[in-house]
């Protein structure tokens, strides 16, 4: 089972536009205000909130967290792991009460996916972290990800995992090749198409589709792909629009095409290899899911250690082999490449965890979609979606 599976891809939402222009204030935090007196070291702790099934297990004792118990073991920092992340918006009306009133959370580290880590920068409810204390974040970050559109430098956030929106489709059932968004349009798809119902999911492929730079779309990009979907669901050529659940419709043959992200596909592709992922010809969307300290954190300083924990090849090579998402850690591939276990050597090779060039060459990372453009943008998605 995924942990992306686990996702309500909900889009816009409900608590994600409380802030976006519905008259409440921005309840932005200035940079001063952001931290206090840090605890690291009279208490070696921190709480950790994580997305389900977003860590290395043990086989035999769930319970246990091999990459987690080597850190407490190696510096004496006790984890509070909670799996409490099961949606964006949903954790955004946890815990946003607390970040607009300038108190604490009780969280010392999340993980957020790209587009509402862009929110939390943007109202500067997050801190920005040491890299000095950080040499492996420095070092192995891989380039590609060192400065998304929403976190210049990266100095808010880190990812954790990343993954790729692409194509997803039943080579056998279908027939022929897909490279082409383009070519989820063709008549012999007609109603076996399914699009993600997601607006933050969704819009950056279709654009691309379209040969949009994704890093900078303006709106009338965005307005355009919204005409050309209209017209698609008029004709009846999008069978539906989906959350995860397009896993099921692809495993069944209900569908024979979709938008689809890289980490589910791998495991889909373990039962069915006639399963196939490609990133487009005009490209696919690069995201990631981001660590960040909220404001007020009673412990900063372990929390950039556990960070930077997570960026040691060895480490970075464990987490890719279970979670199987693309490693944000470049350096990881050959940990992996050099294993005893043929199975887990073979990871090293698989481009939807290591992408390869030729692959990186069509892989953008989205600028996001601002507070002031999200209340038109989700309105009329969600009037096309039907939510």
């Amino acid at each position: 089972m995924s942990r992306r599976s686990l996702l309500c891809a909900i889009g816009g939402g409900t608590a994600g536009l409380a802030l976006a222009g519905c008259g409440v204030p921005p309840a932005y935090v200035d940079p001063g205000d952001r931290g206090r007196r840090d605890l690291s070291a009279r208490e070696r702790s921190l709480d950790f909130a994580n997305w389900p099934l977003y860590i290395d297990t043990d086989d035999e004792n769930t319970s246990e967290r091999p990459t987690l118990d080597a850190f407490t073991e190696r510096t004496g920092i006790s984890v509070r792991y909670t799996e409490e992340i099961n949606d964006n918006d949903e954790f955004f009306g946890k815990i946003s009460p607390a970040l607009m009133n300038h108190q604490e959370t009780g969280r010392d580290l999340v993980v957020l996916s790209d587009w509402m880590a862009a929110r939390f920068v943007r109202l500067g409810w997050v801190q920005e972290m040491d890299r000095a204390g950080q040499p492996n974040v420095a070092t192995y970050l891989d380039p590609q990800l060192r400065s998304p559109a929403f976190d210049t430098g990266r100095r808010h956030s880190v990812p954790w995992q990343c993954g790729i929106t692409g194509i997803a489709y039943n080579r056998r059932r279908l027939g022929r090749e897909i490279r082409s968004t383009r070519e989820l349009w063709a008549d012999d798809l007609r109603g076996k198409v399914t699009l993600l119902s997601g607006l933050d999911e969704a819009f950056a492929l279709l654009m691309q589709g379209n040969g949009v730079d994704v890093t900078r779309w303006r709106a009338d990009d965005f307005h355009l792909m919204c005409e050309q979907v209209e017209q698609l669901v008029k004709r009846r050529h999008i069978r539906r629009f989906t959350g995860n659940d397009y896993i099921k419709d692809l495993s069944t043959g209900d569908v024979l095409a979709c938008q689809a992200y890289s980490g589910d596909v791998i495991q889909l592709r373990a039962d069915n290899p006639d399963i196939e992922f490609v990133v487009p010809e005009e490209g696919g969307e690069l995201w990631a899911e981001s660590l960040m300290i909220p404001n007020l954190a009673r412990h900063k300083r372990n929390a950039e250690a556990l960070i930077d924990h997570y960026y040691h090849p060895e480490v970075a090579a464990e987490l890719a082999s279970w979670v199987n998402y693309v490693c944000p850690v470049p350096a990881a591939r050959e940990v992996l490449a050099s294993a005893k276990d043929e199975e887990t050597a073979a990871l090293a090779e698989d481009p939807l965890i290591f992408p390869d060039d030729r692959m990186r060459a069509r892989l953008a990372i989205s600028r996001d979609i601002t507070a002031g453009e999200r209340r038109e943008f989700a309105k009329r998605w969600n009037a096309i979606v039907g939510l």
